[in-house]
């Protein structure tokens, strides 16, 4: 029988008046708890896309170097490859003399003539530095002249340090070393450096697909005629956008009039396509609130919270069915965003395996004194880290010509050109490089190792926010004395007593045991021998004394730069001056035969195909301020350190662990 219009009405008013408005409002870490507490909040899996479709994309697993970069020690500058020591002295009214070699190095050949003493090799930028040289010195500062028997020669009229206008192989990044962890968002820069390492293909999450339906009478489409009475359908653009923003797929599903059979339609089929469903406008419990009655449908579990004590949202229905995310949010539309970003957002964020969006502060301080050229304006970029009294904008240390400073940088500070000097403890005003920086929850300075790596990565996986800053050991204690990092790795050895680590503890930083892992001298397979029962010192020695063989060295205030100069007391082999400031780029310089012997851990040995002939197990072990002990990432780092399957992988990876002890 069909039902007259007074009918119709009739029963609209008596259904309004028996509804209760709300079932109970609870504030909102409780309708959070209830919420969360029925759902997987995990990423939905995980699919493998080119390099170059990649961009806004979050990372699956860990990206780990499987190149050093550069891959050799190359030119920064068009000049000559000399060894320092030939321009000592050099100044223009009393240049140097030498003898240039009949060849020039472009990029992408390599020398076929050793630079010996006296002599220099034309080299343009970006080729391989030949042996024998340590630095190169700029075209600008140097003038051919004419030789004995037409000999070409070359007048050197700036000296030049070893290592200078060189960048050494792995520099930038290091064979082995995590460049990109899981949960990271692809921009260019993540993207660049990808490309620097040679990837063209990318693990990355699936992103959670988000249908949305637009419930009411009177809401029509943008762009549609506009009758008196109704209003446009501002929710579902802005929810798609936000949508996208979180890291979801907008599945725009329309405008559904007050149809409870076909808005009960759509919800069932969106549930079977998507992975979120959003349902703006019906939630209160009214006659005419058709979402709050098709959700309440459901029971597995269903509604778990309707009316939260918010302001603006407090119509809010949360909801979870299929372990899904079933979320009626109020129809006005400053409501329905605020919601959204409070309870919807973060689980989107979740599903697609991006982190807790947070914003960083721009004012920040320097924590040391920066020298600039005068004359230029310089950008600086720096590291955004959490100080004792704010922001701290740490320096990055690599150059111009490295792919990872940009990728890795927060933002840059603008030094103007007038200035020469900025003071350490100076606030300046970091411009960022990205609208999402957040700040990291713990920080790492200090000497890098690929065990500290895998702990922290670790720590992301758990929800941690981490950034580690390879700075060498001394580098990361001064950092842990001034405050700036929650902990630094260190294998520092004190030559008078032969203890790592614990004598160069002082007021305010505590130690924390770490684990043990071999240094010994690497050499390529098949070309050395020593003789039975020899000990390390023994053979340091006989490498040392032989002319013919070319050592590579560490970089000064690592600790193994330490132990090198504590083998070789006092003595400098051919090769001391040639400093690398990592393991890998030691192997690296050693398996391209631009050196032949150095200190690196048996790991090193084992990865570039080495021999390994063992000295010392040293102690890479982990300082803290005092101030961070309870602090609540250091102490999931202890506990991580400490779990059994870590112990094992750690093992797996050449390191032994021990108990865990702080003093």
């Amino acid at each position: 029988m069909e039902m007259t219009e007074d009918n119709s009405n009739k029963k609209l008013f008596d259904q309004a008046t028996k509804q209760n408005q709300f079932l109970k409002v609870v504030d909102r870490d409780e309708a959070e708890r209830r919420f969360r507490e029925h759902l997987k909040l995990d990423p939905l899996g995980a699919e493998t896309v080119p390099l170059d479709e990649s961009l806004g994309r979050v990372l699956a697993t860990e990206i780990v170097a499987e190149v050093d970069v550069p891959g050799f020690d190359r030119s920064n500058m068009d000049g000559f490859a000399v060894r320092a020591e030939d321009t000592f002295g050099a100044i223009e009214e009393h240049p140097r003399i030498v003898r240039i070699n009949p060849e020039v190095i472009e990029p992408g050949r390599q020398s076929e003539i050793a630079v010996t003493v006296g002599t220099a090799t034309p080299i343009a930028t970006g080729a391989m530095i030949p042996r024998g040289a340590d630095a190169v010195v700029m075209i600008e500062d140097t003038e051919r002249i004419a030789g004995s028997n037409d000999s070409p020669m070359l007048e050197i009229r700036r000296a030049v340090a070893p290592g200078d206008n060189i960048s050494f192989a792995g520099s930038d990044i290091a064979w082995g070393e995590t460049i990109l962890r899981a949960g990271e968002l692809l921009t260019s820069r993540e993207i660049g450096l990808c490309a620097a390492v040679g990837l063209s293909e990318v693990a990355v999450f699936l992103k959670p697909q988000v249908a949305i339906i637009s419930t009411g009478n009177e809401i029509v489409a943008p762009g549609q005629e506009r009758p008196d009475g109704f209003i446009y359908d501002s929710n579902q653009a802005i929810l798609a956008t936000a949508v996208t923003e979180a890291g979801g797929i907008p599945i725009r599903s329309g405008i559904v009039a007050d149809d409870e059979t076909k808005l009960r339609e759509i919800v069932k089929k969106s549930l079977v396509n998507c992975d979120t469903l959003i349902l703006s406008g019906g939630t209160s419990k009214g006659a005419g609130d058709l979402s709050y009655r098709v959700v309440s449908e459901f029971d597995d579990p269903g509604i778990v919270a309707h009316g939260v004590a918010l302001k603006p949202g407090k119509p809010i229905c949360l909801a979870v069915t299929q372990n899904k995310p079933l979320v009626v949010l109020p129809g006005f539309p400053t409501s329905a965003i605020f919601t959204f970003h409070e309870f919807v957002a973060p689980v989107i964020r979740s599903l697609a395996g991006k982190s807790v969006l947070k914003r960083d502060e721009k004012p920040a301080r320097l924590p040391f004194q920066i020298a600039s050229q005068k004359g230029r304006t310089e950008y600086l970029l720096v590291h955004l880290l959490k100080g004792e009294h704010g922001a701290v904008a740490y320096p990055m240390g690599k150059g111009s010509g490295s792919v990872s400073t940009f990728s890795k940088a927060d933002g840059f500070i603008t030094i103007g050109r007038h200035t020469e000097l900025v003071p350490g403890g100076e606030s300046v005003l970091v411009t960022l490089l990205g609208k999402e920086i957040e700040l990291a929850e713990f920080v790492a300075i200090g000497s890098h190792c690929i065990g500290l790596d895998f702990l922290l990565s670790e720590m992301t996986r758990r929800g941690t926010r981490v950034k580690s800053i390879h700075v060498g050991s001394t580098g990361g204690l001064e950092a842990v004395k001034r405050g700036e990092c929650h902990l630094a790795g260190v294998h520092l050895l004190d030559e008078k007593s032969g203890t790592y680590n614990k004598p160069f503890l002082t007021e305010g930083v505590m130690l924390l045991n770490g684990y043990r892992r071999m240094q010994g001298v690497v050499y390529r397979k098949n070309e050395f021998s020593f003789e039975e029962g020899m000990t390390p010192e023994e053979v340091v020695t006989q490498l040392a004394a032989n002319n013919r063989l070319r050592m590579i060295n560490r970089n000064a205030g690592s600790g193994t730069r330490i132990l090198i100069d504590r083998l070789l007391k006092g003595f400098h082999p051919e090769g001391y001056s040639h400093q690398s400031r990592s393991h890998q780029a030691v192997g690296a310089s050693i398996r391209q035969k631009r050196s032949d012997w150095g200190i690196a851990i048996g790991h090193v040995a084992e990865k570039y195909e080495l021999e390994f002939f063992p000295v010392l197990e040293e102690h890479f072990d982990f300082m803290i301020p005092e101030k961070y002990r309870d602090n609540e990432a250091v102490l999931l780092f202890e506990k991580i350190l400490g779990e059994k399957s870590v112990v094992e992988n750690l093992c797996m990876m050449g390191f032994e662990s021990h108990k865990v002890e702080s003093k």
